[in-house]
């Protein structure tokens, strides 16, 4: 066995077995660093395979950003874990019903699982590889050469759920000051300053 095999399926393994820990670990806090592990260990992969890139950007957008994010969201919330106990086991066994379904759903997939002699050549026609480029830069030159509109009507479709998630989140507050522009720029400058003489020693 070669090294680079060794260290393929010791990030395979880690990133697997992190996989698991994330959702069969009772604590949350303990989800989310397993879920950071579990990204390293993606990352780790990508780097084997030559896309750099996606391997910097899954730990510096993942873990830099969206796992912490999580971490702190989760370690600031007052959960009831007794609370959400009682929920899961009320629905316990329709999850086990689920569970049960998409479990020999998958073993029917593997069992009928084949690789075709021509996928490597297919693969190689379809998306074929530079040589002389390297991983970043022959991204960016197929994002935004041959799918460039793709691309751009992609950050229009994320702009658009934002903005209407913002939208649908914001609730007008009758007992919070807000800011009135107009009212402030049609105001009367004689009755904005108000001076007021105090005596020595007196107060307002």
């Amino acid at each position: 066995m070669t090294v680079f095999a060794v260290i393929f399926y010791l990030f395979a393994c880690t990133a697997v077995a992190s996989a698991l820990l994330v959702t069969l670990a009772r604590n949350p806090v303990h989800s989310v660093l397993w879920l950071i592990l579990c990204f390293f260990s993606a990352a780790g992969l990508f780097v084997l395979m030559g896309a750099e890139f996606l391997a910097m950007l899954l730990a510096i957008v993942y873990v830099g950003a969206v796992a912490v994010l999580f971490l702190f969201v989760v370690m600031m919330l007052d959960v009831d874990f007794a609370e959400l106990k009682d929920g899961m086991a009320k629905h316990m066994p329709i999850g086990l019903l689920i569970a049960v379904i998409l479990t020999v759903e998958l073993m029917l997939i593997v069992g009928v699982w084949a690789f075709a002699d021509a996928a490597p050549a297919m693969r190689q026609a379809v998306a074929p590889t530079p040589e002389d480029v390297e991983n970043t830069v022959a991204l960016g030159q197929l994002i935004y050469t041959d799918y460039i509109y793709m691309f751009q009507v992609a950050g229009l479709i994320l702009l658009t759920a934002m903005i209407g998630a913002i939208v649908l989140t914001l609730r007008h507050r009758t007992d919070i000051k807000r800011q009135n522009v107009m009212e402030q720029m049609s105001r009367d400058p004689a009755k904005a300053v108000i001076l007021t003489d105090v005596k020595p020693g007196q107060g307002i």
